[in-house]
Formats: C-alpha cells, structure tokens, sequence
C-alpha cells in the first residue's frame, strides 16, 4: 500500500509514538498493510491543522467550494476499479458490493457541489415589531467524523462531502479493520484542490481515548459517527460536556414484513437485496422477515433458491457474490445467533454452520420458524442469515415490527398501495421500502427514530448537520 500513515495538514506522518498496526484481509487472514496509530498529540496537530485552513474554506464562496467537490466527483467515478478492489482486500465484501460502494461513495461528491450552493436563508417582517427578520446559516466549526468498517469508502464520503460544502473542516477517525480506502482518498482530494489541513485521517487502535480528547477540545463543533448504539451513548456522553452539536447514525432492527398479495418475484429481490447487500454487514440489512401465513411456504422456498446460487469466496473472484465477514469475532457471533435460534425451535433451510479453512466465512442462510424469543430476533444479526416469522393480522405484524428500541429503516411489500402507505406511515422508522429492498441514496435524509440516531445524512438535511442558524433582528 503506498499510504499507510497519518494525514495531518495535507502530509503524511508517523504517530507521535511511532507505533503501528496490522490491518488483515478478512478473506486469507494475511496482513494487508501496517498503518500508523494516532496518539492525542497527533489529534491536536490534526485540530491545529483543520483550524488554520477552516478559516480561508469557510470565507470561499459557495460555487468554489461547490467545484472542488464537483472535481472530487470526477476524480474518484474515473478511479472506481481501484477503490473497489481497496475497499474489497480490506473489507472483504464481493467486487459487485464493492463497485457498489465506490460509485455510492462518489456519488456525495457530486450531490453536495450541487447542494453547496443551497444553504438558503430567509428575510421577512416580524409581524408585531416590523423588524426584518434575517436567517442564514453559517459552518458550524470543526468537526470529528468517526466511520466504521462495513462501509469504508461510503461512510467517510457521506460526511466528509456535506462539512465541506458546509464550510467546514474535519478530522476522520476510520475504523481500525479498514483505514486503507479513507487513506488513499487523500491523495485524489488534493489532486481536486482540496486545501491542505482541511481534511485530516487519523487511524489509531486507541479510539476511545483518541475521540474524546478531541471531543473535549472547545474548537471542535461537530461530532458526526456511524456505528453501534452503544458506542453512539459513549460518545454522546462525551459530547455533551461541550454541548457538541452530534449527529448519530446509530444501529438497526429492520423488519421487513411481505403481505399475501405481494409480488413475491419482486419481494424475493427485494429481501436478497436488503439481506445480503455488504453480506448483511449493515445497519439497514433486513433482520426480521415477517411473511403471511398464506405465502410463507412459496417465499421461504424462493427465498432458499435465490440464496442457494450465490457463490462463497474471495471477494476479489469476479464470479463470487458472497465475501466473508469483517473477522472472527463477528463470524462467530453470527453462529451463535444461528444456534441459539435452533436450539429454540427455528428450522436451518440452507446454510447454518461456519466454513472451516482459512477466512471468516459464513455462508447464505435462512432460517425458517424462527420464535420471538430468539437472540437474533431482538439483536443485529450482521450476517447472511434470513431469520423468517410468520404472521396472519396486519395489526399484530406493525406491532411486532414496532417492538424494538430502534427504528432505522423497514421494508414492506404488498400490491395494494393504499395499505403499503398506510402501514408505512404506522412504522416508527425513519425511513422505510415500499417495494424495495434499498432506501440509500446520497439525495435523501438518512437516519432513524429512536435508539437508532439523531440528525440526517445525505439530503439537503444533510448539510446542514455542518451549519448553525444564525438569525439577525435588523431595522433601516
């Protein structure tokens, strides 16, 4: 890898304490690269750094930030091949997931030049007083974005994109299983004018430590994370001492809920699709699959051929579809959702054990006749396992979908629009698939309800997660 240390002030560095760490290819369990470990020291080089160029990017008007983001864009749609064969080697995920990935990372790039020059204000008449009412918004300040390993590429850009347009200067903290991509995109945001300081990657093994220090640093404004609901407390937590304005993209329990007269072509696509898309390895993947009575055994059925043709290996094959897990850990974890469903009444249609040999593979599954009291029914599962319930009363499958403590995103299919709406509107999720099996889209809100986030990514909404409103009570 020709970059593997810190990027701090548009140049590369080693950690303040020269330390280092291994990042592994999930598919051979070889090492990919070393990578240098932020300590704090380097943190407040990197604050330093995003404060000194924040000041010059903020004062640039909206269409020239809007055209080094644009060139980003560009830059990054002719290089997709090799963020996808990156993203592949350190993630694991199959070359057509990868491919996804990069074009959807890229694809930011071009939504926020184009939303850069949108932060629309207001002027009006207070009604009592006659004063002008003046609203604008304004960068928020410096902002820490920490991403996670299932979306390397994506994740960094979703965030990185919109503070930009914003205004803004950021530090990234990437996951430790997959700094690579968020590494190499640095080069190609010089090359697209990108000021120097203005973006900064700090991959270390001390996250904890690393991201509070800077969240009690009072230059820094913004705190944007993508990953567990867990981690997002902690980090909340932290914020909160300095009243930091956060934006949470948290985790997910997503029901998808198949009614008697769905197509049940489209619903099989649409379940692969939110099942399997990253493997199963995302916030957004189905994870309790409602399916009425009536077309239970017909779903199930197709739902086990259409898993049945997918090939398992290296993600790096062009002919497979099925890469594996991000490592062992979370391999294993998936196995014992799986035993721990069986032991409690569920049935294995195909799949269901671990692959032996070198790797963290664990292959298609589905799981048919899976009780409420099962772990994964309550828990993420993050893997290719379809856990399939059965239900008879549209009243009961809404409140069944509604019972959990997040409310990301849910799937719904039926024919009948008038019902779909309706049900879609009774789901206390942030986003939801009517007839489809994906819902992200670099110009639509993305978050949830609940325990599942707060704020907005992608949209309009999306930028201005990087701004404040600033009003001005004015008479001439």
């Amino acid at each position: 890898m020709d970059y593997t240390d810190l990027y701090i002030g548009g140049g590369w560095h080693a950690g303040a304490k020269g330390e280092r760490f291994d990042v592994l290819n999930p598919a051979t369990e070889e090492v990919l690269a070393s990578v240098a470990s932020a300590e704090t020291e380097d943190a407040d080089a990197a604050l330093d750094a995003a404060e000194k160029a924040m000041k010059d990017w903020a004062a640039r008007t909206p269409r020239q930030r809007s055209e080094v983001l644009r060139k980003a864009w560009e830059l990054m749609t002719a290089r997709l091949e090799d963020f996808a064969r990156l993203i592949t080697l350190e993630n694991g995920k199959a070359r057509g997931d990868a491919m996804g990935e990069a074009t959807y990372a890229a694809e930011f790039f071009r939504w926020f030049a184009e939303e850069a020059v949108r932060a629309d204000g207001l002027i009006t008449h207070a009604p009592a007083s006659g004063a002008r009412i003046i609203v604008q918004h304004k960068p928020a300040g410096l902002a820490v974005l920490v991403t996670p390993w299932n979306y390397p590429a994506a994740m960094g850009t979703r965030k990185i994109a919109p503070a930009l347009a914003a205004g803004c200067a950021v530090i990234i903290k990437p996951a430790s299983e997959t700094p690579l991509t968020m590494i190499a995109l640095m080069p190609l945001l010089e090359e697209a004018g990108v000021p120097a300081g203005l973006v900064n990657v700090l991959p270390s093994r001390r996250t904890g430590a690393l991201v509070d220090h800077m969240l009690h640093d009072p230059r820094v404004r913004v705190v944007s994370f993508t990953g567990s609901t867990a981690v997002g407390r902690k980090l909340l937590r932290s914020a909160a001492d300095l009243v930091l304005k956060p934006a949470m993209e948290l985790g997910g329990n997503a029901p998808l809920i198949v009614f008697d007269d769905a197509d049940l072509d489209l619903a099989v696509e649409g379940t692969m699709l939110a099942k399997m898309r990253n493997l199963g390895e995302a916030c957004t993947a189905a994870n309790r699959i409602y399916v009425h009575q009536d077309v239970a055994e017909d779903f199930t059925r197709r739902l086990t051929e259409a898993m049945a043709r997918l090939k398992v290996g290296d993600g790096t094959d062009p002919s497979v579809d099925v890469g594996p897990l991000i490592n062992a850990e979370t391999r294993d974890k998936v196995s014992e959702f799986v035993e721990d469903a069986v032991a409690k009444g569920a049935r294995i249609e195909i799949g269901g054990k671990a692959l032996e040999g070198k790797g963290f593979f664990y292959p298609p599954t589905v799981l048919s006749n899976v009780p409420e009291t099962a772990d994964c029914v309550h828990d993420e599962i993050f893997g290719p396992v379809a856990a399939l319930q059965t239900f008879t009363d549209q009243e009961d499958v809404i409140r069944r979908a509604n019972d959990t403590e997040y409310g990301l995103v849910a799937y719904v299919f039926t024919r009948d629009l008038q019902r779909g709406l309706q049900v879609c509107e009774r789901l206390d999720y942030g986003m939801v698939g009517l007839n489809r099996g994906l819902v992200s889209d670099p110009a639509a809100p993305f978050g949830g309800t609940k325990q599942s986030g707060l704020g907005r990514e992608g949209g309009h909404e999306g930028m201005l997660e990087f701004m404040e409103t600033q009003y001005i009570s004015a008479s001439w």
